[in-house]
């Protein structure tokens, strides 16, 4: 990547696929950035440049790498490989570029401090936000992983959903439950199989309010 192409890439400003930083964050903070780049369509994160596109650079390019790599061997599980390249911008700066490809491997979680009493956190990308995976998100990206057989059965309850979104376009878990009179872990288990059936398509948002359309 040339500088010119670099500072064009800057200017389109964060994003889905998308991410400046002056620098490398703490160990933990830049994890989250790339499991969620990796758990959702993969992305690009810019280190030397900051929040409003301005190309800034780094000084040294070689301890911020360092810290990148103990991210990446400390606080991620299992790995996420990454793509590096370092593009000079003037005699004694330069631009890190990092490249996470969407996962074939996901969910991947944030790897607690040594804590036994934390749990793992997924995430994944909302917007220009690194967000927690909502639990229905994390069982879809399991399912997806395995590559198991969908099985269910297209009953009452799930007409009713088609209908109830073809009236108000989109419904959460907990809104499936009361209509279909399911508890919540079977709605969630349920709206999963539709949706890796193509049936609905699952929205992630922060907080975990996660909602679900039909699938376009």
């Amino acid at each position: 990547m040339t500088p010119d192409a670099l500072k064009r890439l800057a200017a389109v400003g964060e994003g889905p696929r998308l991410e400046f930083k002056h620098r490398v964050p703490r160990p933990d903070r830049i994890a989250r950035e790339i499991i969620a780049f990796a758990n959702t369509d993969g992305g690009t994160i810019l280190l030397g440049v900051d929040d409003d596109g301005t190309v800034v650079g780094l000084r040294d390019a070689d301890e911020e790498l360092f810290a990148l790599d103990a991210a990446l061997a400390d606080h991620i599980e299992p790995a996420v490989e990454v793509r590096v390249r370092r593009v000079p911008i003037s005699r004694k700066r330069e631009v890190v570029v990092v490249e996470v490809a969407p996962s074939d491997h996901r969910p991947h979680f944030l790897r607690p401090d040594g804590d036994p009493t934390r749990r793992r956190q997924a995430f994944v990308r909302v917007g220009e936000e690194s967000v927690e995976a909502s639990r229905t998100a994390v069982d879809l990206m399991k399912a997806e992983g395995r590559g198991d057989a969908v099985h269910f059965t297209f009953g009452d309850a799930e007409r009713r959903l088609l209908e109830y979104l073809d009236r108000y376009e989109r419904i959460t878990v907990r809104e499936y439950g009361r209509m279909a009179r399911l508890p919540p872990w079977r709605a969630s288990r349920t709206l999963v199989a539709l949706a890796r059936a193509g049936i609905v398509q699952l929205h992630p948002r922060p907080g975990g309010d996660d909602y679900f359309t039909a699938a376009a």
